[in-house]
């Protein structure tokens, strides 16, 4: 059994990588940090006795998707049983002119690239007749908020890219599972160790421990969306409740 894992090499997707190589799969590692992937790939291999293969490449580009899966039916010879789509991007600020690049670079990771990927060995999936595809939205996905325009919105299309995929998908023994999750301890949020420290003492922020076993449940029960934490449950109802002067006043406080 092979799993591919975008972002694997650090955060939530080297937890991933360590969950599903403790069920026994074999790991398709993907990420644009060299260094750290090779690391990752070395410790999960001794850790686990797993086949680990190791793929640099910056899915940000817009035929990434393509390449990627090029490289692992074609180079690699394998159609893994899961895909985890997990690389992502982040960042915290009022738009201007001199973002495009990094606008465009995060529409490309996190709608282009995952709905071609889906769709290339969704359909590979589909001829075999099983498999199962796992997509990180994010509860930001209901919550349009300056600050993270860019990023809300593509998340609130892997939400509804990744329920409707599952409805196509399932008459033909494939999975399509999406997780929105609140706040998780990775460097994405480039928060310090001090911050991340006490989120997770309160329970404001959850480990990717936690998160991702059960992504993992929710995957192998072909279940469509999760939306974990109870945060999930009151912070996108107490914001949808506040008037627009609140909003553009708190954010005239933040920015």
């Amino acid at each position: 059994m092979w799993a591919l894992i975008t972002g694997g090499s650090s955060g939530m997707g080297l937890e991933y990588a360590r969950q599903l190589a403790g069920r026994g799969y074999d790991l398709l590692l993907v990420s644009n940090r060299d260094v750290e992937l090779k690391a990752a790939s070395a410790q999960l291999r001794e850790q686990y006795s797993v086949t680990v293969t190791p793929h640099f490449q910056d899915l940000a580009e817009p035929d990434a998707a393509d390449k990627l899966f090029a490289w692992c039916t074609e180079e690699a010879g394998i159609l893994p049983d899961v895909v985890i789509n997990n690389a992502g991007m982040f960042f915290f600020k009022e738009l201007d002119g001199d973002d495009l690049d990094r606008v465009q670079a995060m529409m490309n990771l996190h709608m282009t690239t995952v709905t071609r990927t889906c769709l290339l060995f969704g359909e590979a999936m589909k001829k075999r007749g099983s498999g199962y595809l796992l997509i990180m939205s994010s509860m930001a996905a209901r919550l349009p908020v300056p600050g993270i325009t860019i990023y809300s919105a593509t998340k609130a299309y892997l939400r509804s890219f990744g329920r409707s995929l599952s409805y196509e998908l399932k008459p033909y023994g494939v999975g399509v599972t999406t997780v929105c999750p609140a706040a998780i301890a990775t460097p994405l949020y480039r928060l310090s160790e001090k911050w991340l420290r006490l989120g997770v003492r309160i329970g404001l922020i959850r480990t990717p421990r936690w998160l991702v076993a059960r992504a993992l449940r929710a995957m192998f029960h072909r279940r469509r969306v999760i939306s974990p934490a109870f945060m999930n449950c009151y912070l996108p109802f107490l914001i949808a409740l506040l008037p627009g002067p609140v909003v553009a006043a708190l954010w005239k406080r933040l920015k």
